[in-house]
This record gives C-alpha cells, sequence and structure tokens, in this order.
C-alpha cells in the first residue's frame, strides 16, 4: 500500500496526527503489518541487521531530485556536497548529470577517489589554502569560486607559471559577490547580507574591484559570478530579491555565466511545504532576464539539502523512557548530537514515529534526547509519538538525509553511524559504521 500522494497544499497538521506522507522519500510503503517499507526494503528489520543508529537513503528518491535539478537549471548545476558526501553519493550525483561543489581537501579528494572527473567540480570556501588552490589547479577543477583579496593575490602567485604549465587552458574563476539580501532564516545560515564573512559586496564596491583584479591575472580566465544568499529559504522572493541585484551587476560586465548558489528550502515538519527546483530556477532566470542578463548567459545553481534531505531517515534504538509526573517523558535513543547537530546549533525541529507503525496516530507528546552527557542533547524537543512507545523500539526521524552524517562527530568517543542505501528490496552499506579501534587509529 502507498503512504499516498504528496500534498502541495499547506494544512497544518493536528497535534497527535500521523506522520505526513510528503516528509518521506517516494519510494515509502506500508508493509501488510502496518510497518514501513523504503525502496522495498523493511526498516526494522533493517535496523535489526544493521544495527543503530542508522542513516537509511532512498536511492530511487536521491536520483529523481538529481534529475529535478538538472531539468530546472541545465548543465552545470552543482550538487553541494556539503550537505552529504561520501563516494557513492559522489558517483550518483555525477552519474545522474550533475556537478560536485567541494569547499575543502577532503570534499575534493573523495570527489576524485569516487571518480568524478575534475572538469566537472567546483570549489568553494572562504579562506582556501595554497594547499587546496595547489590541489584543485593541479588536478584541473572545472571552477575556482573566489572569496577574497587575499585569495586574489594566492591564486595570482600560483598561477603566475609558465604558459602550458598548469596543464593547458587557464584555469577559470568566478567572483562571489555578496547581493545585500538578508533572509528570513537562521542567522548561522544567512550568506547574502552585508555582514557575512563571504564574497566580495556590491554596494560598497568591492565586487567591482575584484572583478577588476581578477580580469588583470594573466593566468586565469574569469568567466562569471557566484552569490549564496543563505540556507533553508522557503520564500522564492528572496532569490528574486537576489537575482535582480545580482543580474543588474552581472548585466554590466558581459560574463558567460552566473551561479545563484544553493538555499532552497525542505520540509521537515508535517505543516511545512517547499517550494520546488523547478519554481526557484523559474523565478531567478526570470529576475535575471528583467535586470538585463544576455539570455545567452549559463544561469546555474548548486542545490544540496533539497537533493538529499528529505531522501535520507534516521533509525535509533530507544533505550530509555523516563516518565517525570506533570513535567514530561523524556524518550532517550542510542544517538543524539553526534549524528544529528541541527537541533542544537540551530533549533532546527523534526518529527518522530515508529516504523512497526508508520501510519499510526502519535498522542504520546515526549522529549527525544540522545545518550551524550549534555543537557542540551535534544533529537526532537516536543515529539508526537504512538501510544505504545517503549524501550527496544526502533524510533526514526525522517528528512536527516542533510547535515546529519555530514556534520556528525565522535563527541564522548561515540563512533559515527554507518550509512545504507535502498534499493528494489536491497540495501547496500556504503559508509561502514567506526568502531573503537577508528577511535583510536590516530592516538599515538
Amino acid at each position: 500500500m502507498s503512504i499516498g500522494e504528496r500534498n502541495t497544499t499547506v494544512t497544518p497538521a493536528a497535534s497527535g496526527s500521523p506522520l505526513a506522507a510528503h516528509l518521506l522519500p517516494s519510494t515509502a510503503t506500508v508493509g501488510d503489518d502496518g510497518q514501513l517499507l523504503i525502496g522495498g526494503v523493511d526498516l526494522v528489520s533493517l535496523a535489526d541487521e544493521l544495527g543503530t543508529p542508522l542513516f537509511v537513503y532512498d536511492e530511487a528518491e536521491l536520483r529523481a531530485r538529481c534529475r529535478d535539478a538538472v531539468s530546472a537549471w541545465g548543465d552545470g548545476v552543482a550538487y553541494a556536497t556539503k550537505a552529504f558526501l561520501c563516494k557513492a553519493m559522489a558517483r550518483l550525483a555525477h552519474e545522474e548529470g550533475m556537478c560536485l561543489d567541494v569547499s575543502t581537501a577532503g570534499e575534493l579528494g573523495v570527489a576524485l577517489a569516487a571518480g568524478v572527473p575534475a572538469s566537472r567540480l567546483v570549489l568553494h570556501g572562504n579562506n582556501k589554502s595554497d594547499e587546496e588552490l595547489a590541489a584543485a589547479l593541479s588536478a584541473g577543477v572545472g571552477r575556482i569560486v573566489v572569496d577574497s583579496f587575499d585569495e586574489i593575490e594566492r591564486i595570482g602567485r600560483l598561477t603566475d607559471v609558465s604558459p602550458g604549465a598548469l596543464g593547458g587552458e587557464r584555469p577559470k574563476v568566478l567572483a562571489r559577490v555578496t547581493p545585500g539580501v538578508e533572509v528570513h532564516t537562521h542567522e548561522f545560515v544567512r550568506t547574502g547580507q552585508e555582514d557575512t564573512k563571504f564574497g566580495f559586496s556590491v554596494a560598497s564596491g568591492a565586487a567591482s574591484k575584484a572583478v577588476a583584479a581578477l580580469e588583470l591575472l594573466p593566468g586565469v580566465q574569469l568567466v562569471g559570478l557566484h552569490a549564496h544568499i543563505g540556507s533553508q529559504v522557503f520564500d522564492v522572493a528572496h532569490f528574486e530579491e537576489a537575482a535582480a541585484t545580482l543580474g543588474a551587476f552581472a548585466a554590466e560586465l558581459c560574463l558567460p555565466e552566473l551561479v545563484v548558489g544553493g538555499g532552497l528550502g525542505v520540509a521537515y515538519v508535517n505543516d511545512e511545504r517547499a517550494p520546488s527546483q523547478q519554481a526557484w530556477a523559474d523565478a531567478t532566470r526570470h529576475a535575471c532576464h528583467r535586470a538585463g542578463v544576455d539570455p545567452a548567459t549559463r544561469i546555474t545553481a548548486e542545490p544540496g539539502r533539497s537533493i538529499v534531505a528529505t531522501a535520507g531517515i534516521t533509525l535509533y534504538r530507544i533505550g530509555t523512557v523516563k516518565e517525570l509526573p506533570g513535567i514530561r517523558t523524556y524518550v532517550a535513543v542510542d544517538g543524539g548530537m553526534s549524528d544529528n547537530p541541527r537541533p542544537v546549533l540551530y533549533g532546527s525541529g523534526y518529527e518522530a514515529f515508529l516504523p512497526r507503525e508508520v501510519a499510526s496516530p502519535r498522542p504520546r507528546r515526549v522529549r527525544v534526547v540522545g545518550k551524550h552527557c549534555e543537557a542540551g542533547d535534544v533529537v526532537v524537543d516536543e515529539a508526537n509519538v504512538p501510544a505504545d512507545t517503549a524501550v527496544g523500539d526502533v524510533l526514526a526521524t525522517p528528512v536527516t538525509g542533510a547535515y546529519g552524517y555530514a556534520m556528525a562527530s565522535n563527541y564522548n568517543k561515540v563512533p559515527r553511524p554507518a550509512v545504507a542505501f535502498v534499493r528494489d528490496g536491497t540495501a547496500d552499506v556504503v559508509v561502514r559504521r567506526e568502531t573503537i579501534e577508528d577511535l583510536l587509529r590516530l592516538d599515538t
């Protein structure tokens, strides 16, 4: 039985209602006993087999979202690997026609190890080291997004060599500019306002100076501009505003490429809805063209969260249920802030449910907490769960495909979870679970 159609109408969920279908991957179905299957795989059985915590990704959902991005933006659209990266994910995004955006030597190394051609990579970072820039130049990455005047000096010095020493064609660069747009999202993930560590301000004139400086560097080709206004943006009007500012600046320069970054929001709880890749792309292009950007300009983006978030689910095992009469009930799981720090960092909200009865009402209000030695180790602050939730149950949080595993840590020396991709009734462990031996291997 199918979970149901994804509803695009905003209808606040009643307290205790079942998990909304649009928070689950597209292959989600309900088994004969009421259990959740993703990609044809029973999640409770998978937790029994592979252990918990466990990140589970629906491979079909990942591929569908990559295809959506390519369809909406065209060639050059890049998956922002900071959202979630392993070799399997890098290969998948490349197979589906996406470039990959990397921002450190580590991300660059993983993408190259996965077999992604360097020409399909875009290097970001507000403080790239000489070593990172040299590695990117040596590999022949497709684009380098330049973020500061210090970096202009560094890349100028590294490319000030004899013709052909870098392998032929001069490396292509884009200047990251700040459009001065402040979106309505958490302050830690706003990046388009004037007060930011990223890029060159359009309003102050720094962007014009950066463009002029890059055009004078003989060792690089300035091919375009880049901007990013922030993350978890639900209102396409913010993207339009940024595109209008960026477009007006770009129109004067007549550069062939314009990248508007990422930031498209995703729904994390029952009553949230988010715009589509196509709506974002259409609004952006219309704003750029109204601002005078040449129709021949390649306008593209770098989605990350919107590619992987809904494809991922985290499975935990409940170890303790602690009733505090008249106060609240704490449900403690075997993970927490080490596998999902977003609630601690940003106050992010999630739903919780039992995969053994995914379509059941959830009338019991609890606080889902982790196992770490922190009072703030909260997974879901106010969670609705089934009335019969008990120790030993597998509890799941949906929409954890972005910035869960990617931001996971070893706090309290907790090994990081395994990652499994599911498809056509089978599960493939693409990242194995860490062990105590792994935690000790760097100690001397």
